[in-house]
């Protein structure tokens, strides 16, 4: 898949359940998938009005854990190339903590292997870009490439804590 247009909604929120726009189901994946003991919970809400997709869940660090994630395939598996793009755009709410985006591309192999940014939150609906050029190598020595993503992931993470994120809105925004 190719995107060219200056904007590319992912999601807004319009279906009502965990379905993106793009057609793909938004998930929740903690660390539990690799011995870890935090928990979270995935639920179409409104939170102040807005529609929004709210994780919720206890990061903790314990059995080298700590994280809770909601996770979205962008092109069934496959890449998607979001080079016409700079970066990604969310409307977002959530409890004054810290949290990362994370892209997995066509190029990693490893399961912990990603490319990180992070943003905080606060309790009002608030507007994060997140530039490409913010993104950086986790565990990886390879470049970051917008051409080749396959997933992106909104992610609590790295302490003990409790997570609240709202999302109303996530795209991909043009360059200038």
């Amino acid at each position: 898949m190719n995107a060219s247009a200056q904007d590319l909604i992912i999601d807004d929120r319009s279906t009502g359940d965990t379905r993106s726009n793009i057609g793909a189901d938004w998930r929740l994946v903690t660390d539990r998938v690799m011995g870890g003991i935090s928990k979270g919970s995935l639920t179409p809400e409104s939170y102040l009005d807005k529609k929004c997709l709210r994780m919720q869940g206890e990061v903790s660090t314990e059995n080298n854990g700590g994280f809770v994630q909601m996770a979205l395939d962008l092109n069934d598996g496959k890449e998607f190339d979001a080079s016409n793009f700079q970066g990604l755009e969310l409307v977002i709410a959530g409890n004054n903590e810290v949290y990362n985006l994370h892209y997995r591309t066509s190029g990693l192999w490893m399961p912990w292997q990603s490319y990180r940014a992070s943003f905080k939150v606060s309790p009002e609906w608030g507007i994060v870009k997140i530039p490409f050029s913010m993104m950086t190598q986790y565990k990886t020595s390879k470049k970051f490439q917008a051409s080749k993503i396959k997933r992106l992931g909104l992610v609590a993470i790295g302490k003990n804590f409790d997570a609240d994120l709202c999302v109303a809105s996530v795209r991909f925004y043009g360059k200038q």
